[in-house]
């Protein structure tokens, strides 16, 4: 791909880059008068018919190619039935091979984003919980798993004129259907937000296998993220651990800022248990974000809503203020067991907690080998059934978003390494 050269009809016009592009080249293009974002992926690479090499080695890559183009192709299609969910999920248009080479195109949009949603009033950020919750819905009621879900892969957005600041999800590429992940030396993610279960897999964890991975993963990413939108910082945990679930995969329990309402801390404990089964849906997250106060900040020990708030049938009950049992690191569904040595008890009243401040930026983007080392991914970019029924998911209540004009994503009817960087936005 170079600049003032056509690729499938897509005029490239600007020079092609690798900034925060992971395994990838990305630039802008044009095509009948409309703006692009275009990327080509530099693994893996289509063997051309009749070239070199041995036959083995061939079948193999193109066996690997055929998997990749499978996982892609179906992911488009699933999502792009679901384009009626609105503008709030930026969706690729175009995914196709030319030469040797893969190529995925996106409309080009603004991808101005607010940088401290902490400082939004409790009424505004409940509304953009509730469109990501939306939005991650869209994708939940079919089957998919976002599997890169972090700050950098969301533009909190406000149209002119409106009220309120809206989540718009991009970046679909490390996407895969529940319980069919890509193999552990395939699949992607992100080590600050990666899941428990994910962390294991990468790690080639026997009790880990692929349908344990399901859209839970995104659910505990929704939970960390959650606490970062409300309070600026990510839930705290001891300094020997390199993520939470690393943490929470050795037996310690997050901290939680005490500034949180007492249903709010009891969401967040929820969504970022262990077990992925005792996680809530997405249906069950909804329910809880009907009243703006759950999203205020308040003095520690000056008193919390003490009310308890029901996952919508979509798991365990939530009480308020909950504190969750840990699991142990062995796999999901162990038996719970106290927190680990060194690792501080969540303090009640005014005790102060200690939170670990989200980078701007993703610390990693890694495949983790066998032996734990981490290959480091830049990460950026724009994107079989369960194995396990799930119970049905409840309608939420629409937020209300009265005069504001809120571009809430709308009810829905009823697999790459690298990823899109949509264009003059900073991200890891």
């Amino acid at each position: 791909m170079r600049k003032d050269q056509p690729v499938a009809g897509y005029q490239v016009v600007t020079q092609p880059t690798n900034a925060d592009g992971g395994k990838c080249m990305w630039a802008f293009a044009e095509r009948d008068g409309r703006q692009y974002f275009i990327k080509a992926f530099l693994d893996p690479k289509r063997p051309r018919e009749g070239g070199p090499g041995n036959p083995a080695s061939v079948r193999q890559r193109l066996q690997r190619c055929e998997q990749f183009e499978q996982r892609h192709r179906s992911i488009m299609e699933r999502l792009g039935a679901q384009r009626r969910g609105g503008g709030n999920l930026v969706l690729a248009t175009d995914f196709f091979c030319e030469g040797t080479t893969y190529y995925k195109v996106t409309e080009r949009i603004d991808t101005s984003s607010l940088e401290d949603p902490q400082t939004l009033e409790p009424r505004q950020k409940m509304v953009l919980l509730r469109t990501l919750g939306l939005s991650l819905k869209l994708l939940h009621d079919i089957d998919v798993v976002h599997g890169d879900l972090k700050p950098q892969n969301v533009l909190v957005q406000q149209k002119s004129g409106a009220g309120f600041h809206v989540a718009k999800l991009i970046d679909f590429d490390d996407s895969y259907l529940s319980g069919s992940p890509p193999g552990p030396d395939e699949i992607a993610g992100d080590s600050v937000y990666g899941a428990p279960e994910w962390r294991r897999y990468m790690r080639r964890d026997d009790s880990v296998t692929p349908e344990r991975l399901t859209t839970a993963i995104d659910v505990f990413a929704l939970g960390l993220m959650t606490h970062f939108y409300l309070t600026g910082a990510l839930p705290g945990h001891d300094d020997r651990f390199d993520s939470p679930a690393d943490a929470v995969n050795a037996g310690a329990e997050l901290t939680l800022d005490p500034r949180l309402d007492d249903s709010m801390r009891g969401l967040i404990r929820a969504t970022t248990q262990g077990d992925p089964a005792r996680r809530p849906r997405i249906g069950g997250f909804l329910n809880v974000l009907n009243d703006p106060a759950i999203c205020a900040l308040r003095a520690p020990g000056s008193g919390r809503s003490g009310r308890s708030v029901d996952s919508g049938g979509e798991g365990a009950r939530i009480p308020a203020a909950a504190s969750v049992p840990p699991t142990r690191a062995g796999g999901a569904g162990a038996e719970p067991t106290g927190t680990m040595p060194g690792a501080r008890p969540e303090p009640e009243g005014a005790g102060a907690e200690r939170t670990r401040a989200a980078p701007s930026r993703s610390r990693l983007r890694g495949t983790i080998t066998t032996g734990g080392d981490v290959r480091s991914r830049p990460s950026t970019s724009p994107t079989t059934s369960t194995t396990s029924p799930t119970p049905t998911t409840p309608t939420p209540e629409p937020v209300s978003t009265e005069g504001a004009g809120a571009d809430t994503a709308e009810e829905a009817p009823r697999r790459s390494r690298v990823r899109i960087n949509l264009g003059g936005r900073g991200r890891d």
